[in-house]
């Protein structure tokens, strides 16, 4: 999939990364294209990612870029070119399972690489079209060993784990390049009102954040909230970070069609972080997620995914 311009420097969309994946088709002696979704790449996750940031959210651009394009248009493009399957190399499985009759989602034996927290929005009906190669394997060196006997060149081709559209990593620098989204200056003030110090402008902090606030206080102070009216970042001790309940829009269920009663989940609230055990309820086009112990720095924007043991029930975006 041709996303966007990119410099040889980084990214996966630059021309050593289309001839890389030339030649290993080569090799297998298998049909190559390249497919130009630079439009729906724009429309759906940079533009995204923008309006996001503008909101005072913190976005994903991987699970908008996996709904849209991967499990989107390119299958869409699979379709016209008279594929049975899609092949991803995330790491994940689809399983069929006993207990629920259909295809699930499934979290990777290699649990530390483990993807499905990106991949709770695809359609449900892929799930019956798609393959996930690495989701048996324990190790990247498995699969490195495999390309090596093979004699494909890509074999020793470095992970890349940076927003593809943003090599460099300085999301803040594309912001102002890419948007009109500037330096504005504002207040810092703390739960009780008190300005404490100025910020440089929104975009460029996020929920727990504690370095590089400028401000001098007794004890560590962190983001807390943002005022987008008044242009205000809102600082406080570590313990204001922490809450029990929040909700989801956008919401995608693999597992079932709609949550008619309370379910006991684990919830993932970023990829990052570990899943902890909690109630979910829905309500039309949300749902209200009910930790059982309060948890650190949910952040608007952000995505919670939901599981049953290894399985993927669905998720949403956090509101």
């Amino acid at each position: 999939m041709k996303l966007f311009e990119s410099n040889e420097k980084g990214g996966c969309c630059g021309s050593s990364q289309t001839a890389d994946a030339k030649r290993v088709c080569d090799a297998l002696d298998i049909p190559h294209y390249t497919i130009n979704f630079k439009k729906d790449f724009n429309k759906y996750v940079i533009d995204d990612f923008i309006q996001s940031y503008k909101n005072c959210k913190t976005p994903n651009p991987c699970i908008e870029c996996n709904k849209y394009l991967k499990f989107g248009a390119m299958y869409k493009k699979a379709l016209e070119l008279d594929c049975d399957y899609i092949a991803t190399g995330h790491y994940a499985k689809v399983e069929y399972d006993e207990h629920y009759k259909k295809n699930v989602l499934k979290k990777a034996n290699a649990i530390t690489k483990d993807q499905t927290y990106f991949l709770y929005s695809i359609p449900s009906y892929i799930l019956d079209k798609v393959i996930f190669p690495l989701g048996n394997f324990s190790s990247k060196d498995e699969i490195r060993e495999i390309a090596r006997k093979n004699n494909l060149l890509v074999a020793n081709k470095p992970d890349s784990e940076d927003v593809c559209f943003i090599p460099d990593g300085n999301y803040k620098k594309f912001l102002e390049e890419n948007s009109n989204i500037k330096s504005n200056p504002g207040n810092i003030k703390n739960k009780s009102g008190e300005i404490l110090g100025t910020h440089t402008g929104l975009y460029k902090y996020t929920i727990g954040q504690r370095k590089g606030l400028g401000i001098s206080n007794t004890t560590p102070l962190y983001v807390t909230n943002f005022d987008k009216d008044k242009n205000e970042l809102l600082v406080g001790d570590e313990k204001e970070l922490y809450s029990k309940e929040f909700f989801v829009s956008n919401i995608n269920l693999l597992l079932f069609d709609k949550l008619d009663e309370p379910l006991d989940v684990d919830v993932k609230t970023r990829y990052s972080v570990k899943s902890h055990k909690a109630t979910i309820y829905q309500d039309n086009d949300t749902i209200k997620v009910i930790f059982k112990e309060p948890q650190r720095a949910i952040t608007k924007g952000q995505s919670a995914v939901f599981y049953i043991n290894d399985i993927v029930v669905g998720g949403g975006k956090i509101i």
